[in-house]
């Protein structure tokens, strides 16, 4: 059987694939050309996240407070899954132009299951530094 892709831009500058609407989930592909645009934050109460970097790296933020703060790198030189239970604050930026990352999330996307709030929320630095 064959599926019809479809694809969606939204406000992130992603492209998201729904093909798997067996699912109980929704399977995603996010192409991102900057290194300069974060994408943060946000979090869900009841979905969780499964990021896989398919090309180049991203830099991951993960927060449940401002006082418990951490990044994470996600990239093709050391495959792994990063999964993000609900109630973590989430967001990312790709450290290499070009980056492509797959996700899968436990729940279709409902956009009553997501709180936003601003860059710099946790007092976080974005910035990649050259090693």
């Amino acid at each position: 059987m064959i599926h019809q892709v479809q694809y969606n831009e939204d406000d992130r500058a992603q492209r998201c694939l729904n093909v798997f609407d067996s699912l109980d989930g929704q399977v995603n592909i996010s192409y991102v050309n900057s290194t300069s645009h974060v994408v943060a934050w946000h979090r869900h109460k009841i979905q969780t996240d499964f990021w896989f970097c398919v090309k180049g790296s991203f830099k991951v933020g993960l927060a449940k407070d401002v006082d418990d703060f951490e990044f994470q790198y996600i990239s093709d030189k050391n495959p792994r899954v990063l999964e993000i239970p609900p109630g973590i604050w989430h967001g990312y930026k790709a450290v290499e132009p070009n980056s492509i990352m797959l996700y899968y999330l436990t729940e279709k996307y409902d956009p009553k299951d997501e709180w936003k709030c601003l860059v710099g929320a946790f007092n976080e630095n974005w910035e990649t530094e050259n090693r």
